[in-house]
């Protein structure tokens, strides 16, 4: 199995994590998954000390943006900004911060990280600066998962937001 943030990714198979993310849900048995939409999935991230921490997860599983169709790419691009947007409605984030990397994971997805002042605590730029600024120990710490209730919750409120956008 891999490591996910420190941790062992259950949901690792023999595919690419994304993938098998994906197998999950097509399953029924991904607990953090809000939504199907057009060209990709959406879902909650497994710790939440950026409280509504989303990924934005490719149908396609290709390694770049640019390894698209136009047409899919545009669409994608656009889904991917209204989830941006659900999630900075949701969960009241000041800012969202985007992640699309790739370098573990061969499969194209987004990071949506809302923001709010503070949410580094003393780390950064006093407290200010990128999410990866935060020591790994305490952004996946267990203590940033939430309980079923919890994740329900959170699964409502931005499946809501998100069928508003649409």
């Amino acid at each position: 199995m891999k490591i996910f943030g420190g941790k062992i990714n259950p949901f690792n198979k023999t595919k690419c994590d994304m993938c098998n993310v994906i197998e999950k849900i097509k399953n029924g048995e991904n607990p953090w998954f809000v939504k199907e939409l057009e060209t990709g999935y959406v879902i909650l991230g497994w710790n939440q000390h950026f409280y509504g921490y989303s990924l934005f997860i490719c149908k396609q599983h290709v390694r770049e943006i640019f390894d698209l169709d136009v047409k899919f790419r545009t669409k994608y691009l656009l889904e991917m900004s209204i989830v941006a947007e659900a999630v900075k409605n949701a969960f009241g984030a000041e800012k969202i911060n985007y992640e699309c990397l790739g370098n573990g994971d061969i499969h194209l997805y987004w990071h949506i990280f809302p923001r709010k002042s503070g949410d580094l605590l003393e780390y950064g730029d006093n407290g200010k600066g990128p999410v990866w600024w935060l020591p790994k120990e305490i952004m996946w710490s267990d203590d940033n998962k939430p309980n079923s209730k919890e994740l329900e919750e959170m699964k409502i409120k931005l499946l809501t937001e998100i069928e508003r956008l649409l």
